[in-house]
């Protein structure tokens, strides 16, 4: 009765001052970190240097079980309140694409059988726990959607966004620094709207998120500022934050999809009007880099699925920039489209999205100037 009365005051702590669960699931990741460091060494789960990354030495590949671990202690066994109805299969989803992605990490599975996985997982959040999109809120002129299409949306974006947030990591602390910048903003909206309209299940997305930080946070100290210790996140990781990161963006559209097209606003200045686009915007460097980089395979007669060098990051470290330095340029430009996001809250969607594209636009093409002057410099 009394361990019961301290998780419950804990509980009610955190709905409170949600950001705090940050410095909680820090604290468990910093704790975890040197076991988990030990443990991929011993068992030799360590990725050696190859055409497609730009480290020297074997360097452990297992982060994700510390960003997994410290992240499911924080929430789901602190904070949350209670780990019943669908908080089971949210977690049991959680746990199965943790699972496909450590052994990716570990024996490499073909692109079939990791699809396979994450649409298990997927399965498990959006059929069975029902964490999916039923409105678009006016993009592209729709407003409610059925049953079906409900599905396959959220099925694509599902694979979308955790597929977008793997291929980004790439370089040092970049993949880890976009979650941390995506998982802010959610997490001050849901901890604003949560007080501002006393829901607690928006605060508990809140702490949702901030204990997302806290265990990204530790990891990139490792992973960025690490030498004799240092870890990639590896599948494992990557699927885990963008199988949250999805339940954030979900959330965050269906929570403003209430005052689409004629009910009265969620509450005056929490209400998004193009939360669709804003979204876009928030996942900018992932989802764009994605699809450019797909296009362009395309466009050369490649799979869109076959590895390259292609991305930004890689472009960036092509001109000589260093690791910290290209993740810091990338964070720096997500921050600024999510800084128009935010500026552009009120917009129609098809106006923020088109503002979006032609940022991108002119990042890549600014980019690609500075590779070819690069290159005419070298010959």
């Amino acid at each position: 009765m009394h361990e019961e009365t301290i998780l419950d005051l804990s509980r009610q702590f955190f709905i409170s001052y949600p950001f705090l669960i940050a410095i909680v699931s820090f604290l468990i990741g910093m704790v975890f970190m040197p076991y988990v460091l030990r443990l991929a060494i011993r068992k030799q789960m360590v990725v050696s240097p190859n055409k497609r990354t730009s480290h020297n030495g074997d360097i452990p590949n297992v982060g994700g079980i510390n960003i997994f671990s410290s992240f499911i202690l924080a929430y789901f066994l602190l904070t949350a309140s209670g780990v019943d109805g669908v908080k089971h299969y949210i977690l049991a989803g959680l746990y199965f694409i943790f699972i496909v992605g450590f052994f990716d990490d570990l024996m490499t599975f073909s692109a079939k059988k990791k699809l396979i996985g994450e649409l298990i997982a997927g399965f498990m959040l959006i059929v069975i726990a029902d964490v999916r999109l039923t409105n678009l809120q006016g993009f592209l002129g729709i407003g409610e959607i059925g049953y079906l299409f409900s599905y396959l949306v959220s099925f694509f974006l599902f694979l979308l966004i955790i597929n977008s947030l793997n291929l980004i990591d790439g370089v040092d602390g970049l993949a880890t620094g976009i979650g941390i910048i995506i998982s802010c903003f959610y997490g001050v909206y849901f901890m604003l709207v949560g007080n501002g309209l006393h829901r607690l299940e928006y605060s508990d997305l809140s702490i949702m998120a901030f204990a997302l930080i806290g265990s990204l946070a530790i990891f990139f100290r490792y992973n960025v500022f690490g030498r004799k210790n240092k870890i990639f996140m590896g599948d494992s990781g990557s699927l885990v934050m963008g199988y949250i990161i999805y339940i954030l963006v979900i959330n965050f559209l269906e929570i403003n999809r209430i005052a689409y097209p004629a009910q009265p606003p969620l509450n005056g200045e929490f209400y998004m009007r193009s939360s669709p686009a804003m979204s876009v915007a928030i996942l900018a460097v992932p989802l764009l880099d994605t699809l450019r980089v797909m296009i362009t395979r395309i466009k050369n007669g490649n799979s869109p699925f076959k590895p390259d060098k292609n991305h930004m990051h890689h472009l960036l470290l092509s001109i000589g920039l260093k690791h910290r330095q290209v993740t810091y340029i990338l964070c720096a430009v997500n921050i600024s489209f999510i800084a128009v996001a935010i500026i552009g809250n009120s917009w129609k969607n098809s106006i923020l999205v088109i503002v979006t594209l032609v940022m991108a636009i002119l990042y890549t093409l600014l980019l690609w100037r500075v590779v070819d002057k690069h290159k005419r410099k070298q010959n």
